[in-house]
């Protein structure tokens, strides 16, 4: 059995648990920079269970070539914003 058959499920829902601690930041704890932690990990998501699913012949996603550097621009963005805020506190 190929190892990333293991490890990607389990980093998909490592993200996805990353997500949803965001989303408690943001509205339990009252911390806008949750909102870009969801961001940054709701891309890390998508692009981890599109290449999950393409790489292992479950699913073909075909997406737009200019996305994910879009994508991965936005969560590099948003991840500076968070820890600067961070920082700042």
């Amino acid at each position: 059995m190929k190892l990333s058959l293991i490890l990607q499920p389990i980093s998909i829902f490592l993200e996805f648990t990353a997500m949803i601690l965001g989303i408690l930041i943001a509205t339990q704890k009252k911390k806008n920079y949750g909102w870009c932690i969801v961001i940054v990990f709701a891309i890390y998501v998508f692009y981890d269970t599109v290449n999950f699913l393409n790489t292992n012949k479950i699913a073909s996603i075909n997406l737009p070539m200019w996305l994910l550097p879009i994508a991965f621009f936005i969560a590099t963005i948003s991840i500076l914003w968070v820890v600067w805020k961070i920082y700042s506190e």
